[in-house]
């Protein structure tokens, strides 16, 4: 039993043939540049190594029928195929859970790409494409918003008129919630505790980072908001802002609102503040070289990261684990060190060899909270999920 679980973006899509099980990953492809001219590449990975081809299509439909013939160059995994899980990154207020695909779900997807216009577009695109493709298998949606809605009103309402709320759905929403979730899971099985026993902070770091307060396995406090712009410094993203400095770019720059909406999304965050570069690895080595920008970024990325987690700690009566997770998160010994040097207040402490060396386990003993590290793995989430909703269709 496998599941084909798709990433589709506004101009790539990704793939991969997951077994729910073991979570083993059999199979992936990667199309990118897709609505650009040529030439397009298909790029497989399996046991057998990986390998890219040039294809003809330049547009969805035609990239995920190339995909779909690669499998079927496998026909004993195709033949194991029961469902398509797609991940999508926002299902506003209509989605609690993972959904099956029909019509009205397309349409609530549609809904609530005026609250995600750079990500659910392209979700659809991928979505239809695989739907023509794969008519005979179920396909499910996996919302990131979805396993936020448990948060509690005072913890998603914004201090704005009720009725920006009401007529535009202006509220916090969080992002990365597959992610979240499964760290979360993992976390407890890793402790030996249930998760309804489990007060947890997971740490989502890569080029898009957010935190999420986790009280038996519902999330009920997040950082990212409205969208993923709010919250934490990322790679290219601002995090928190005034927003009145919006006003005054607009006013005293002469800087037009498409302009400001860029910038904050592709021009800031720690490329922003470096001059350099959003990877931390790099930021990391220049820094050790005396890069003024560098150490800033480092510095500020730190720093607000521990002030959202301790405001984020007080969602609990006690903190049982600190979670970090993706890319930064599961290799940056640096930024884990120079973020939990600012939780002594929340008795939080490192073993030093253990952090630098990626253990999962990293908090010395002395700790009052457990600390690890645990990488996620949102395909297999989505595999599972469809997996669940695939069978409720089978005999």
């Amino acid at each position: 039993m496998l599941i084909l679980a798709v990433n589709s973006g506004s101009s790539s899509i990704k793939c991969a043939v997951v077994d729910p099980d073991s979570g083993e990953t059999r199979w992936s492809a990667f199309v990118e540049n897709l609505g650009t001219r040529g030439p397009h590449h298909l790029v497989e990975r399996d046991q057998a190594g990986k390998r890219s081809r040039e294809m003809g299509a330049s547009d969805h439909q035609g990239a995920f029928e190339s995909v779909i013939c690669a499998l079927n160059a496998q026909p004993e995994m195709a033949r194991e195929l029961v469902g398509v899980g797609h991940r999508v990154v926002h299902g506003g207020e209509s989605f609690h859970s993972s959904a099956l695909i029909d019509a009205e779900v397309e349409q609530a997807i549609e809904r609530a790409a005026a609250l995600a216009p750079l990500h659910n577009p392209g979700h659809l695109l991928g979505i239809r494409a695989a739907r023509h493709a794969l008519p005979e298998l179920p396909h499910v949606a996996v919302f990131d918003t979805a396993f936020h809605q448990t948060l509690p009103e005072f913890a998603f309402r914004y201090a704005v008129p009720e009725a920006w709320y009401k007529e535009y759905g202006i509220r916090r929403y969080g992002f990365h919630g597959t992610s979240h979730r499964y760290v979360a899971h993992r976390a407890s099985e890793l402790l030996g505790r249930e998760p309804a026993d489990l007060n947890l902070i997971t740490a989502h770091l890569g080029n898009g980072c957010s935190l999420a307060a986790i009280q038996g396995g519902r999330s009920i406090d997040t950082t990212m908001g409205f969208t993923p712009l709010d919250g934490l410094v990322m790679g290219t993203r601002s995090g928190d802002l005034d927003p009145a400095i919006v006003f005054h770019l607009m006013e005293r720059g002469g800087l037009s609102a498409q302009e400001i909406e860029t910038a904050l999304i592709h021009k800031s965050g720690l490329f922003g503040l470096s001059g350099l570069t959003s990877d931390v690895r790099i930021l990391s080595a220049r820094s050790e070289e005396g890069h003024s920008g560098a150490k800033l970024a480092l510095e500020v990325f730190c720093h607000r990261l521990a002030k959202h987690i301790g405001a984020l700690a007080t969602s609990f009566g006690r903190l049982d684990g600190l979670v970090f997770t993706a890319g930064i998160g599961e290799n940056s010994a640096l930024v884990r060190r120079m973020a939990c040097a600012r939780l002594g207040s929340l008795g939080i402490v490192l073993d030093d060899e253990k952090n630098g060396r990626n253990e999962t386990r990293i908090d010395a003993p002395e700790s009052k909270s457990a600390v690890l590290v645990v990488p996620t793995n949102e395909e297999l989430m989505i595999a599972r999920d469809t997996r669940e909703l695939a069978l409720g269709l089978r005999p």
